[in-house]
Order: C-alpha cells, then structure tokens, then sequence
C-alpha cells in the first residue's frame, strides 16, 4: 500500500460570475500521506477552502473545476461519476464546517441524524445496530450520558457539543481523510481547546489523516505535520511544521507570522501585513503578493515567480529565491 493518500496536480477551479472569471484556486499542487495532519493557512479568500472542497465535489455552479487532477487513494476523483463521488464522501472522505448549527438538521434528533451517515455507509442496520453505534460515537467524542443524547434535538446541545456531533457524524463512515474546515472559528477560546485536543486524539486512535482548513496559525503550530501557505489562490509556500514557523521564507508567510502576539515579547507591536487582500477578478500580472510585498522587485510586477525546493523538502514560490534577480539579470521568462 502506498504511504501517499491525495495527491492534487495544478488543481485550477473557477467562478464564472457577471462581473468575469474569478479564479479561487489557480494551479494548486500537494500531496498528503496516510495518517498525517496537513495544515492549510491564509486570509480569507486565499484559495484554502475551494481547493477543499474540490476534493468532496461541493463545487457547484457557478464554480468549476477548470484543470489538473485529484488523486485519492489511487483514483482519480475528477473524472468519477456522480455516484461514485457521494459514496466517496461520506465513506472515505468526511468533511466538518465552521458552524454546526447550520449543518444539522432541527427537526430531527441527533440520533437520527447519526443514523443517517451510518446507513449511508453501511446500508440496512437494524435499529439496535444503529443505537449500539451511535453511542460508541458519541462516547468517542467525549459527550456524555450518550444514550439520553440521542433523543434530543440539535438545539438542546452548545456550540461545542454540537460540534462534537458533526465529528461523530464524520467519523461514523471510518474515513481515510477528514477535512477540517474552521472546526472551531464559532466556538469561545476554551472549546476550542476541547475540540482540537479531541481531533488530536481521535487521529492518534484511528490513523486518519487530517486536513486542516485555518486561519489561526496557532492551530496548526499545535496540530499539524505540514503546512501550506495560500495566498490569491496560490501556494506560495509549503513545508514542515518546524520549518514553516522556524524558517519562514515568503514574505507573505513572514508577514503572517508578525502579526501573531508573543507572550515572550512583551510591548512590542503587532505589525500587520499592509495593503489589501488580492482581487481575483484582477491578478496581477506578476507575483500576486508583490503589491503588498515589502521586498518587491520589479521582476515580482513583470513575471510570476517559479517555485523552488531546499533540500528538506521546503519549497517556496518567490523571486527572493532567484540567483537572476538577487544580480539584476533581466528576466525574460520564467521559465528561463
């Protein structure tokens, strides 16, 4: 069996709008293997999210997936049926959003609810099957009194045992890779600390891996194994955790990072990434980041920059890295 789970190759997905084409994820590559905890990060509207949700077929109108390939577990999840793709999510691939409220449905308990994603899994069960699984869910989760809890109905639970829900309803498939989509944006910061521990617990346990969608680089410092830095629906840097916050090469990741408080810094400011967020009906013409970018050169406004790899595995996408730009070469192409 191979060690690689998912492997995207210049995943480009796009949104046909009045206004023109936005394209939300424009030639993304990576590749996560089995068992691991990937951390994706960037602002809001990098790219984090739609390249995500690529993975589950939740792309609908007026969005699509223009080029590249999604490889899970050996298939190419592109080129699947309809069919094929909802028995993949669900089963193999499980996904959990931002707020759980908006997820499951109030007029059905949570019993049923969990009932569901097991049926949808297994097919027929009879109803003791059903309840003796569903109470090993919840235990799972940590909720308890699990059998009392199955009876009632989503507003009955707090945000966080709601949430704590939507994991047991994920898990009730025993997927591969679980997508993690701002698991704990709506929850207070103690939850939250709930919430992460658990998923920590439950991948040691099970031997999922883990996608983590996030904006809070705190998150993914404590979860993950990796990390992917999107910005304007680029990566524009990807490596270790360690080497990430330890040796930051882009600028934007740099940027990041200072704005992030440091209890061992006391009085000293938070320093904000100037400028706005990219428009992507408007990309630039040259690196995406190079309006915002306190080291832009003129080359970062002409010419996108290529990616380049150090020997651990660390791979940034940034002129800053570029022998002919660092000696005032003339670029004429980046593909030079």
């Amino acid at each position: 069996m191979s060690k690689e789970l998912l492997k995207i190759n210049d995943l480009k997905v796009s949104f046909f709008t009045p206004a023109g084409e936005v394209k939300a994820v424009n030639g993304v590559s990576y590749s996560l293997e089995r068992g691991k905890v990937l951390g994706i990060v960037g602002e809001s509207g990098s790219g984090k999210s739609v390249s995500s949700y690529s993975i589950m077929g939740l792309i609908d109108k007026p969005g699509k997936i223009v080029g590249g390939s999604i490889i899970f577990d050996g298939k190419d999840v592109s080129t699947m049926t309809k069919a094929e793709r909802q028995n993949l999510a669900g089963n193999e691939i499980a996904m959990i959003f931002q707020d759980p409220m908006t997820c499951l449905n109030p007029v059905f308990t949570i019993g049923n609810q969990i009932a569901e994603s097991l049926i949808h899994k297994y097919g027929k069960l009879s109803k003791e099957e059903i309840k003796k699984r569903s109470i090993e869910l919840l235990t799972l989760v940590g909720i308890n009194e699990p059998e009392k809890r199955l009876a009632q109905y989503p507003h009955q639970f707090s945000g966080g045992m709601r949430q704590r829900v939507m994991i047991a309803m994920a898990l009730a498939g025993s997927p591969k890779l679980l997508i993690a989509d701002e698991p704990t944006t709506a929850l207070d910061v103690t939850i939250q600390a709930q919430i992460l521990e658990l998923l920590k617990n439950i991948q040691k346990k099970t031997g999922m891996a883990i996608i983590l969608i996030t904006h809070d680089l705190g998150i993914v410092a404590d979860m993950a194994d990796d990390v992917i830095v999107m910005y304007g629906g680029k990566i524009v840097e990807q490596g270790s955790v360690y080497s990430i916050f330890n040796e930051p090469r882009h600028p934007y990741t740099k940027g990041l990072l200072r704005s992030l408080p440091d209890l061992n810094k006391k009085g000293e400011k938070l320093i904000p990434i100037q400028g706005n967020p990219i428009d992507l009906l408007n990309l630039p013409q040259g690196c995406s980041f190079a309006p915002r970018c306190e080291n832009c050169m003129k080359v970062c406004l002409k010419h996108e920059p290529k990616e380049y790899s150090t020997e651990d595995g660390h791979r940034v996408s940034c002129w800053l890295y570029d022998s002919r730009a660092n000696n005032n070469t003339e670029v004429k192409n980046n593909d030079e």
